[in-house]
């Protein structure tokens, strides 16, 4: 498998990992942080309700851009070209 190869497959692979889950953390992210994100919880009988904070929204906004950032660095570094070393392909000489 080529270097290109390698790229786009990690990237489709960083993309699926953390990008589409990065995309959800931020429209929750964003629902939490506007303060409209109700829940309800029922333990053995007992009934409370009540909304998300907007700290816990504003933390999973900051996290989701980060979880959106991983593939774009990811395709960036693999799929950038390298620069050429002039000479790289030239043996190096004994050291005196």
């Amino acid at each position: 498998m080529d270097n290109k190869t390698k790229g786009i497959v990690a990237t489709v692979a960083s993309a699926l990992l953390c990008g589409c889950p990065g995309l959800l953390l931020c429209i929750f992210g964003a629902v939490s942080a506007a303060g409209v994100m109700p829940y309800n919880t029922d333990v053995n009988g007992v009934t409370s309700s009540g909304t998300v904070s907007p700290t816990i929204g504003y933390v999973l906004v900051c996290l989701s851009l980060i979880f959106i950032a991983i593939p774009i660095v990811v395709g960036f570094m693999t799929m950038r070209k390298k620069p050429e070393v002039p000479g790289g392909d030239m043996p190096i000489p004994p050291a005196a």
